[in-house]
């Protein structure tokens, strides 16, 4: 059992549920403004690791990964300027 707390994917998952629950919890803070932009880096934050875990795109080749991590940098920074215009 203690091998199976210690695996890289179990690692990923504490962090995805802690994320989770952080994004949750967010909704408390002082704006909205401040808190949809939590809520949205949070979620990006959460897209690459489920890509590069999950997904195996860390083992991916290189300009796969670059891709992958650019169209989410990119999906981030137009949905913050969008929602906070």
């Amino acid at each position: 059992m203690s091998v199976i707390l210690r695996t890289r994917i179990t690692l990923v998952w504490a962090l995805l549920v802690g994320a989770t629950l952080f994004s949750f919890e967010t909704q408390t803070l002082g704006g909205a403004a401040v808190a949809r932009t939590v809520i949205l880096v949070i979620a990006f934050a959460k897209v690459l690791m489920v890509g590069r875990e999950f997904m195996e795109l860390r083992h991916a080749p290189p300009l796969l990964l670059w891709l992958f991590q650019g169209w989410a940098a990119l999906t981030c920074l137009a949905l913050l300027i969008l929602f906070n215009l």
